[in-house]
């Protein structure tokens, strides 16, 4: 039951990531205008991964997308690459996940193969995870390096200042997203391990006797073995060889033998 639970609250837990990691992904505000030294201003400006956007003191806005590929920053287009990555691995860990719930049957299919797909799926929404953090991560540096470069030019006295630019909105769900699927990731490998078979798990090792002629008797500690020679005895009086008791005692000819 404990298997069951961890898997179902894996998956839901993995599809908040990817859901929110799409959701980030598709966000305007990645970066927003920066108003610390003009909070009153006509035009808000504010900047995502597919187009920049301007929202004017009336309440109009204006989107226009980024028309061109080669003349983005090569840090930027690898955050469009973590995000689509992370996306793409997070659809089909989903996919996946779906057919290994353990509450779900599906023909005849065995715990061991729910199990693997189990551990697939997990990978896959941990590998997702960590595209989307990568990415964000990556965005937040340059947004922080871009905003310090602005501040020491503006108080160095340095003419047409560009806007500085801070942390939009989609920064921190894409943070929290990444990490919903991290941690959904890492609840559906922990379920692996408890829908793999016992049998497979632990396996009875015998061990046999070397010996194909080896009896073992019911006395304590007496084992006898096939391959003790043979007591052989000579025919005539007083030739015969002493045999040994079953309490492991010799027995002596006596006198009468050698008459």
């Amino acid at each position: 039951m404990s298997t069951t639970i961890c898997q179902v609250m894996g998956f839901i837990v993995s599809s908040l990531g990817v859901a929110g990691c799409m959701v980030a992904t598709a966000m305007d505000m990645w970066s927003t205008q920066d108003l610390y030294d003009n909070p009153v201003t006509a035009v808000f400006q504010y900047q995502g991964l597919w187009r920049s956007c301007v929202r004017q003191s009336s309440g109009f806005t204006e989107c226009r997308p980024y028309f061109t590929i080669l003349g983005l920053p090569a840090m930027f287009q690898a955050v469009r690459a973590l995000m689509i990555v992370g996306i793409v691995l997070g659809i089909l860990g989903l996919l996946v996940c779906i057919f290994a719930l353990k509450c779900i049957r599906i023909g005849n299919m065995e715990d061991s193969a729910k199990a693997t797909m189990t551990l697939t799926s997990g990978i896959m929404f941990i590998v997702a995870g960590l595209c989307a953090i990568t990415g964000v991560s990556v965005f937040a540096n340059m947004l922080v390096t871009n905003f310090w470069m602005s501040t020491a030019n503006m108080y160095q006295g340095i003419q047409n200042v560009q806007n500085r630019y801070t942390f939009g909105s989609a920064l921190f769900v894409g943070w929290v997203a990444g990490g919903l699927a991290l941690v959904g990731g890492i609840m559906m490998c922990l379920a692996c391990r408890g829908l793999i078979p016992e049998e497979s798990r632990y396996k009875a090792v015998s061990y046999n006797a070397s010996g194909p002629n080896i009896s073992y008797r019911t006395g304590p500690y007496k084992v006898a073995s096939g391959y003790e020679p043979e007591t052989k005895i000579r025919k005539g009086t007083g030739y015969e060889e002493a045999a040994r008791s079953e309490d492991g005692r010799r027995s002596y000819p006596s006198k009468h033998d050698y008459v």
